[in-house]
């Protein structure tokens, strides 16, 4: 395709299914979402990946938020479990050879957690990040919408909260449903990640979280500003199955697509 962009389009998928039809669809990576990767074959994985000509956008803890697996919660044993499944994803995507692990609501929630809980994330992540360094990895904490989490909304909070935790190896990502509730602007959180480096990875919804095209988001300032940024990573898709899974796959890859080639 020919765009300055580059436009990797990936979907956010389950680690063992979909690699045949995502290939079909035409994109260039899935984003593997597994809950227990220490229990996937990550070298067979790559391999079948690789046979079908597509990368790996990124390894995604969403699953594990989602069931309530969180590095921080009231029950320090499941906090401990959340941790030590942080380890496993990082590892996971040193084998398959993602490039990022990502961290939306599988970093809990302050409430709850004691007058420690901010100072604990932070450690957390920084112990995180310097693991994933040496995998040759790296982590993206996602700001996201305030009926989710109460750690982190905008980009702006999410750049502090980066320097709060000082690490390298510990960078952003913008997802455009979040973005539509806590930012102001469709242009200036992604130039504002840009300028300070840690613009690493983009997630597309609509307003709904259904697939692009189905709500209320323009998607070409969004696509605009990441050519105007000179962004070449990936823009993962991450919605919700429907009306089906193979639909919203199928009609949120060809928006976005055409998108690509007309922004």
């Amino acid at each position: 395709m020919d765009f300055s962009l580059k436009g990797k389009v990936a979907l956010i998928t389950g680690a063992s299914r979909g690699i045949g039809e995502a290939a079909a669809l035409g994109l260039d990576g899935l984003e593997l979402a597994p809950m227990n990767p220490a229990a996937l074959d990550a070298d067979a994985l790559r391999t079948t990946l690789q046979q079908h000509g597509l990368g790996v956008a990124a390894v995604a803890s969403v699953s594990l938020g989602l069931s309530g697996l969180t590095l921080l919660h009231p029950d320090a044993a499941t906090a401990a479990r959340a941790r030590s499944r942080l380890d496993d994803l990082i590892a996971f995507a040193g084998r398959v050879g993602a490039p990022l692990v990502t961290i939306g609501s599988f970093r809990g929630r302050l409430a709850g957690c004691g007058p420690t809980a901010r100072r604990d994330i932070v450690a957390i992540l920084r112990e995180a990040a310097q693991a994933a360094q040496a995998a040759g990895v790296r982590l993206v904490l996602e700001p996201m919408n305030r009926f989710q989490t109460d750690l982190v909304t905008t980009a702006a909070e999410g750049l502090a909260f980066v320097d709060e935790v000082g690490h390298p190896a510990l960078g952003l990502l913008l997802d455009t449903c979040h973005m539509i509730t806590e930012e102001t602007s469709w242009t200036e959180p992604f130039r504002q990640l840009a300028r300070a480096g840690r613009l690493w990875h983009v997630h597309l919804a609509d307003s709904n979280r259904k697939t692009p095209g189905y709500g209320l988001i323009d998607f070409r300032p969004v696509l605009g500003v990441l050519r105007e940024l000179g962004y070449r990573e990936y823009l993962s898709i991450e919605v919700f199955p429907q009306p089906d899974a193979d639909t919203a796959a199928r009609d949120g890859v060809a928006l976005i697509r055409s998108l690509l080639t007309t922004t």
